[in-house]
């Protein structure tokens, strides 16, 4: 098997931060693709009072749905079976791979392409498919192009967003045969084109992702801008979605409120130019669409945060990419160096239900906690306070009677723990107190210069010459 690439050792992480930081290029170019996406966002809603309306609204639609999610995804089961449409469950992303691989070797599969799909990333998809001697070709362009670089998406709506023309331009010439080098975005889009048509044309099955899944109608939608996921819902004899339990509705008219959001979040676009509706299989008389039909429905961790009230609140996430784009940390760093799936501040909070808080303990604190991220939350989802739940779980064993999450405790330091302690007992004891802040003051020029990771980015901290009692004393003498 291939090495999972869905992250990193978290001791990498600030390793693969200083070196983005590092990186001028890297750092211009985030800085004006995020500049260019807040502008477009904001051009959308140049009402405040009715952007928190719909956000509200948005909330309590997510909201509902995760009260019932349990009751929903049985109807939108049954519903989907009386469609024609097979539904298979995956606990574990190794029980996902081994669903859709068996379907593709029941079809005598040598090319699956694929449509974008962040839950198929988040599988390892396309390396499983390639440990079992089968192709999966991403067909959206910015997914195609780290694809054949090697790399994984650095943002869930632009995934090559970290490449300049030039470099594609090089690797079009380098690894598409019989293209020239030119660095024209027209005809590089074209080259791309000219590979994918041939793909969909001969690809035994077609995969998509799943934007919202109606369980009233068991409907799958689909939301793009290229056409590419419409060529692989409609082109291949087969057609697999997949999608994590949590993006089920209850009814079709809880999509347009959260479409219009998501899309203006996303991109600053008023409406995607593809919305598909998929509702089953080819039927008779019918000249287009798959003749076979398959969603597979992935937990990978999504229980565990709805089994915590304040958890739960990930889970209404649509996916839209907002809080990346506003939060100062991601725009500095770009999403590779996250090493997740998911960068940025949802990454920050979805990763741990996912591999686990030993594997991503690191991630909830890489955040100033300035809040920009709950601001823009088209769902309003309490990022930073869930970020501060996330560390606090990372350094503590769960209290008797508590569900721990999965790694919890997994940061928690004894020399951490013997500081704390002895903080306590300074601030609770007030002749202990008035002693230490004495013996500070007078030997003040004792602090130490290097501080742990306080003085790596700020100046020591260094003791005032007299505590602030004996100041207040001085003054009222005076």
């Amino acid at each position: 098997m291939n090495a999972p690439l869905q992250f990193v050792p978290a001791s990498a992480f600030k390793q693969r931060a200083a070196a983005a930081v590092a990186d001028a290029h890297l750092r211009s170019s985030f800085r004006n693709a995020m500049d260019f996406l807040i502008a477009r966002r904001a051009a959308q809603f140049p009402d405040a009072p009715a952007l928190e309306r719909q956000r509200a609204f948005a909330e309590h639609i997510r909201k509902y749905s995760l009260a019932r999610l349990p009751d929903l995804l049985e109807q939108l089961e049954r519903k989907l079976t009386d469609n024609g449409v097979s539904v298979h469950w995956a606990e574990t992303p190794e029980e996902a791979n081994r669903i859709i691989i068996d379907i593709a070797r029941r079809h005598s599969t040598r090319l699956m392409v694929k449509g974008k799909s962040m839950v198929s990333e988040e599988i390892e998809l396309n390396h499983a498919m390639a440990d079992a001697g089968m192709e999966a070709l991403e067909s959206d362009m910015g997914e195609y192009i780290v694809q054949l670089d090697g790399e994984k998406p650095s943002h869930i709506i632009m995934p090559a967003i970290h490449k300049t023309k030039q470099q594609i331009a090089r690797l079009f010439a380098e690894k598409v045969p019989g293209a020239a080098y030119t660095d024209s975005v027209d005809e590089l889009i074209g080259i791309g084109r000219a590979v994918l048509r041939e793909k969909f044309m001969t690809a035994e099955i077609g995969l998509s992702g799943v934007n919202f899944a109606v369980a009233e109608t068991g409907t799958l939608c689909l939301v793009e801008n290229e056409g590419n996921g419409r060529m692989c819902t409609t082109v291949p004899d087969v057609h697999i979605a997949i999608t994590g339990i949590e993006k089920v509705v209850e009814k079709l008219e809880h999509v347009p409120p959260l479409l219009a959001l998501l899309t203006r979040s996303a991109t600053g676009q008023a409406i995607t130019t593809y919305f598909n509706m998929i509702s089953g299989p080819r039927k008779p008389g019918e000249k287009d669409g798959p003749r076979e039909l398959h969603l597979v429905l992935v937990d990978n961790g999504r229980t565990q945060a709805y089994g915590d009230e304040q958890l739960r609140s990930t889970l209404q996430c649509i996916r839209c990419g907002a809080c990346m784009n506003h939060c100062p940390v991601y725009t500095r760093i770009g999403g590779h160096a996250y090493g997740s799936t998911y960068p940025g501040p949802i990454g920050a909070i979805v990763s741990p239900h996912m591999l686990g808080l030993a594997a991503t303990h690191v991630l909830p604190t890489a955040s100033s906690l300035c809040g920009a991220c709950g601001e823009v939350c088209p769902v309003r989802i309490p990022i930073p306070d869930l970020l501060i739940r996330l560390r606090g779980a990372a350094q503590h064993a769960a209290r008797p009677g508590e569900k721990p999450m999965l790694g919890q405790g997994a940061a928690q330091s004894r020399l951490v723990d013997v500081i704390w302690a002895g903080w306590a007992a300074l601030y609770t004891r007030p002749a202990l107190y008035r002693a230490f802040g004495w013996l500070a003051t007078r030997f003040r020029a004792l602090t130490p210069p290097m501080q742990s990771g306080w003085t790596a980015s700020r100046t020591p901290l260094q003791p005032a010459r007299r505590t602030l009692h004996e100041q207040m004393a001085a003054r009222k003498r005076s």
